[in-house]
């Protein structure tokens, strides 16, 4: 469980494609809105993974940089290629994307910012972004309480998952002010949710970073006491999780 950040993520792909959540069309909404965000603007995506953020900016008509420094993740989005021709896969990191300097209009991180070292990819954006070009950042941050389920969910992750404390969830805003600093930056929120049955819920929780896989002693144990909540919480075989997606805006100076 202390692999580093750009590898943690290498064996939970499958999870990863399909269960993560998406984002809802509201915030390309608000990028337009607030950011001036047009089809022919350039995109770094940075941390890409999977391309869960890519394929809505690359469907949105802009040209993408997808930036990602682990091989399983780029390989789970290789066929977005196919339908979008203007997208560019790139080896690279958020502190070193290999990008040239005033290169991108916009700079993009979903679900991913909370891994990078804020001096260092703050530094790594300026310099790959056009002049007045905008950073953004974003999260579906889970809700932690609000029905039963969620709170019965939070207690599991609490028990069972021992790196969950230190990943930081529900810390987005800190996480937002301290990259961003003096530059500043604006906030807009948006509700989500998911709905999945007991096969879509233990895939939701195992493509977490800081779940115990197969093979941890906490594995088993987990998964019997998630089995339990979904049988206690399901309606029409089905349990929501909901979100706020947190979206963190700003040109740099």
């Amino acid at each position: 469980m202390s692999k580093a950040p750009t590898e943690r993520f290498t064996d939970r792909v499958d999870n990863y494609v399909r269960y993560r959540p998406g984002y809802p069309s509201e915030v390309l909404g608000a990028l337009r809105h607030e950011c001036g965000l047009r089809p022919e603007h350039v995109v770094a995506d940075i941390a890409s993974g999977t391309g869960i953020f890519t394929r809505l900016l690359l469907a949105n008509g802009n040209r993408v940089f997808a930036v990602e420094p682990n091989a399983e993740m780029r390989a789970a989005s290789a066929l977005l290629k196919e339908s979008f021709p203007n997208l560019t896969f790139v080896t690279g990191t958020a502190e070193e994307t290999t990008l040239p300097a005033a290169s991108v209009d916009f700079v993009t991180a979903a679900q991913a910012a909370h891994w990078f070292h804020p001096q260092q990819a703050r530094t790594e954006f300026k310099r790959i972004l056009k002049p007045g070009g905008w950073c953004v950042l974003l999260w579906n941050e889970r809700l932690v309480s609000g029905t039963p389920f969620l709170e019965d969910y939070e207690k599991l992750l609490h028990t069972y998952c021992a790196e969950y404390k230190e990943k930081r969830h529900g810390k987005t805003g800190v996480i937002a002010q301290e990259f961003f600093g003096d530059d500043g930056y604006q906030e807009r929120i948006f509700k989500y949710h998911q709905q999945f049955d007991f096969a879509g819920l233990s895939g939701r929780l195992l493509s977490s970073s800081y779940c115990p896989l197969s093979g941890d002693p906490a594995h088993a144990p987990m998964m019997q006491e998630l089995e339990r909540i979904y049988q206690t919480h399901a309606r029409h075989n089905a349990v929501q999780i909901d979100y706020d997606t947190r979206v963190y805006f700003s040109q740099l100076k």
